[in-house]
């Protein structure tokens, strides 16, 4: 494949063209009431140190309990991955010292994880698509967090977050741009917000990710030394801290140095990333399976059970749109995008007379107004002042040709600013469309009549028969339906 012929964005360099090559571990927070190995509770935002019990503590003798639930949002999460399920899986001891970390190690998966190889497909611009695999995913336990600003000669430390269960979903190395990196965090957070397995909140730090980087010469096959940067919450700094990560190593290398594996933080300020430590290696952490925890057995029957409950989940859902309602691939992907954004759109869906007739209609009225009201005026889906049924109510009075688009927008506003039923509205403030022939005809023969100059011109230009059209529509107030315009017109003009 020539480098022009790439599917993907390569860096160009005075030395040749040049790949990133990306791989990624998020870390996800299980939606569950209860930590892993603890009846803790999981509240976010708490009085430190007020969610902890004797296990999170580590205090001597008390014994983990693994919590069912988390379990049974691991393999519905795997399942969503089109993953394979391992049904005996073992609970690993990750040696290292953190202070906000009491037992002085992490209990994690290593060699047996609960679910293993999986895929996730992306649609890029262009149309172009492609699909990540999924080494992994395994269930372990969070830290505490370390508060820095409280005091000017100690550190606090809060270990509410300590014990809370995180599934680490490990990406193969198959990313290769910053734009596909970008695109598969949000996909795979969707499909977790889907499953109802992690709320993909980023701000809150349930949703990080661990972004490995390395970069080699257009064509070769092996990898280079990658470098780790940490803790990214951020979709947009993921996709920064990738285009300086990939840059920086480009440079070294034509200057003749090499690249050293080490951990690196992003200083989003900055746009830069910075060295935190030299990378661990999996035999420096000392892992071996935890004493304290059987190997996690359970039967086909209870995977077979979650996977009947599975949801339809993005990608089924915007096939189902595409073919069913005549939708762009596009308009589909930003309709289930999010969840609530396709509930929204569905419950559009059932209040229509005609879904098969309204249903592109529909989405056009959800992501261009809505959508775009919306995010002008920071306004979330579910706190929207026009309701699904509202709208519903204007696209159904739009097909049926009661009102114009033009008055529809109107409408709209009406309702946005105002609340009512859009029906009613349309008969208290006279907002009919003028379906009248003899009543548009009129207004046609005016405008006609007062601009000859411009009926020569339609006549030998009769695209120009536009400039007719916008007249009539204004001069009616957008009443007059702008078909019955159009062929009075063509009719009139002979054209």
């Amino acid at each position: 494949m020539t480098a022009s012929a790439a599917p993907h964005r390569l860096i160009k360099r005075a030395t040749g063209d040049w790949e990133v090559v990306i791989g990624m571990e998020i870390h996800a927070q299980v939606t569950s009431n209860s930590k892993l190995f603890s009846g803790a509770s999981t509240a976010f935002g708490g009085e430190p140190n007020s969610h902890v019990s004797l296990v999170d503590a580590a205090m001597p003798g008390m014994l983990p309990v693994i919590n069912e639930e988390c379990v049974r949002q691991a393999v519905l999460t795997g399942l969503g991955l089109n993953a394979k399920i391992n049904l005996r899986s073992v609970f690993d001891r990750k040696n290292y010292f953190y202070p906000d970390s009491p037992q002085g190690y992490q209990i994690s998966q290593y060699k047996s994880p609960i679910v293993g190889e999986g895929e996730v497909s992306l649609e890029l611009d262009g149309g172009r698509s492609v699909t990540i695999g999924i080494e992994r995913l395994h269930l372990e336990q969070d830290a505490g967090k370390l508060l820095h600003d409280q005091s000017p000669t100690m550190s606090y430390v809060d270990l509410n977050r300590c014990g809370v269960a995180l599934m680490e979903i490990v990406s193969k190395p198959d990313i290769r741009d910053a734009e596909q990196a970008k695109a598969y965090v949000t996909k795979l957070r969707s499909i977790l917000r889907y499953l109802g397995t992690c709320d993909g909140d980023m701000e809150k730090g349930n949703l990080r990710a661990d972004v490995n980087v390395s970069v080699r010469r257009y064509g070769e096959t092996a990898f280079g030394t990658r470098c780790e940067i940490k803790n990214m919450n951020s979709v947009n700094f993921i996709g920064q801290a990738i285009e300086y990560e990939a840059r920086r190593q480009i440079e070294i290398i034509e200057d003749g140095g090499t690249i050293d594996q080490e951990t690196r933080l992003f200083d989003p300020n900055k746009g830069e990333t910075r060295s935190m430590r030299s990378k661990e290696e999996a035999h420096d952490y000392r892992y071996f399976p935890d004493p304290d925890l059987l190997p996690l057995e359970f039967s086909q029957a209870f995977v077979d059970g979650l996977k009947a409950q599975l949801p339809e989940l993005p990608d089924q859902k915007r096939s189902r749109f595409i073919t069913g309602f005549g939708l762009s691939p596009y308009d589909a992907s930003v309709l289930v995008a999010e969840r609530e954004s396709a509930e929204f759109y569905e419950t559009v869906l059932s209040g229509l007379a005609d879904k098969a007739r309204d249903g592109k209609l529909a989405a056009n009225w959800v992501i261009n107004e809505l959508f775009g009201r919306l995010n002008k005026e920071s306004v979330a889906i579910a706190a929207s002042p026009v309701s699904a049924q509202q709208l519903a109510a204007i696209v159904d009075l739009i097909g049926e040709g009661t009102i114009s688009g033009k008055i529809a927008k109107d409408l709209f506003e009406i309702v946005w600013q105002e609340g009512g039923d859009p029906r009613a509205l349309v008969e208290t403030r006279g907002m009919k469309q003028v379906t009248d022939l003899g009543a548009i005809e009129k207004v046609v023969d005016d405008i006609i009549a007062a601009n000859p100059d411009k009926v020569e011109q339609a006549k030998a230009k009769p695209q120009l028969v536009g400039w007719f059209v916008g007249q009539v529509m204004k001069s009616s107030g957008g009443k007059a339906n702008p078909q019955a315009v159009n062929d009075l017109l063509k009719s009139k003009l002979g054209i």
